[in-house]
């Protein structure tokens, strides 16, 4: 069996229509959707037919309801396949863990996992979603978008960029911040601090983990959600299992059987991240596997040295790569961004700080100064544009 796949625009125009859309594909009155960007003014439809099911389709097996692109942090995207039980499974785990159905505010874009989740979970659940006035993310508009909520209990999904400029602002957007019942923060790794004064302020921060083949967080504060397993293969890889698992990439077969395997009376998925298990079964994300680094034949976790770092004072953002290098292969290289007025620690204080906890193998050789890191997707560091802008910096 198989149904009708039908691209929907997600511009800041079009979110009635991708709603709509969103709400046929999950019930199974309407084609699988594939939000795409496609900004502009609505284009309304002939009366007999929606805009959704309007245009040209490809084709999907019959229980998928969404089609979804991955941010790219693999290489070049990927569509990946999201059933209707898998999305149903994915928003009843939420609830259930933040404490029942609420009210969400979209200010994630609805062409990714996170941003199409608060949709999904808000049609789902039977709530209208507020969506952030177009404009790009500023505290005021933050608070005012806030007071458009109407429901008993509110949720929101940040990425820790958002939560960092309404940590820094400390005015109305923090306070509105703090009136939510939970905040998810995901996207990319927020450091100590930030997570700390976001504590300070009273905002109720969950950081998530998961991804497009998950239907987005599937591991919330290091606790897998109901349904969720979690183990590590021999390499530190972790695998995960669930209802909620994708149920393939669109027209890549080769890659399903790449990144999905049974074991155990259960489908894994194989992500391309490294974790720990500690002994409480929190787990512990470590980094993607191909951000290694390998240094005078040491190898080196980007994403482990970068949490030293945050911790020391005057560091807003951090990023560490490999550059090449003759001798080394690659030379570890931490590009810093300051905070507001602070001065950055010297490379001789970041050297030790790192060497102390991770070895002298991992302490960066080079320290980078740049005013902000290149993102892509929702706020994912762009680490090979940081290192093409580190390398930039020190020629």
């Amino acid at each position: 069996m198989s149904r009708p796949l039908r691209p929907v625009p997600a511009g800041p125009h079009q979110l009635a229509t991708l709603v709509d859309a969103l709400r046929s594909a999950l019930d199974g009155t309407g084609p699988a959707v594939r939000p795409s960007s496609a900004a502009g003014p609505a284009q309304p439809a002939h009366p007999a037919v929606p805009a959704h099911r309007a245009g040209p389709a490809h084709v999907v097996p019959d229980d998928v309801a969404l089609v979804v692109e991955t941010s790219g942090s693999t290489g070049a995207p990927r569509a990946v396949m999201l059933s209707a039980s898998a999305l149903r499974a994915s928003a009843d785990a939420t609830d259930a863990r933040l404490g029942g159905p609420a009210q969400w505010l979209l200010t994630l874009p609805p062409t990714h996992v996170a941003g199409l989740q608060v949709l999904v979970r808000s049609i789902l659940a039977g709530t209208e979603a507020v969506v952030a006035a177009p404009g790009g993310f500023r505290p005021d508009a933050f608070a005012a978008d806030a007071a458009r909520l109407t429901g008993a209990r509110r949720y929101v999904s940040l990425v820790p960029t958002q939560l960092r400029r309404l940590v820094d602002d400390a005015g109305a957007g923090l306070a509105a911040l703090a009136r939510f019942d939970a905040v998810l923060l995901g996207g990319a790794a927020a450091g100590p601090d930030l997570l700390a004064r976001a504590a300070a302020a009273g905002v109720a921060v969950t950081t998530t983990y998961g991804m497009s083949e998950t239907c987005g967080g599937c591991v919330y504060d290091g606790v897998p959600l109901d349904g969720v397993r979690v183990r590590l293969d021999a390499a530190g890889r972790i695998l995960l299992a669930g209802p909620m698992l994708a149920s393939g990439y669109l027209g890549r077969p080769d890659l399903d059987a790449q990144a999905f395997a049974p074991a155990d009376g259960a489908r894994w998925l194989r992500t391309s991240d490294a974790g720990e298990l500690g002994p409480d079964g929190r787990l512990a994300i470590l980094g993607r596997l191909d951000d290694m680094l390998v240094t005078g034949g040491a190898k080196v976790s980007p994403a482990a040295v970068e949490r030293l770092i945050a911790e020391l004072p005057g560091v807003l953002d951090v990023c560490v790569v490999g550059l090449p290098d003759a001798e080394w292969g690659q030379v570890v290289t931490a590009v810093l961004v300051p905070a507001a007025g602070a001065s950055l620690p010297s490379l001789e204080r970041v050297r030790a700080h790192v060497a102390r906890n991770l070895g002298r193998p991992a302490a960066p050789a080079r320290l980078v100064v740049a005013d902000r890191l290149p993102v892509r997707g929702p706020g994912k560091t762009d680490r090979r544009a940081v290192a093409e802008l580190a390398a930039a910096l020190l020629t």
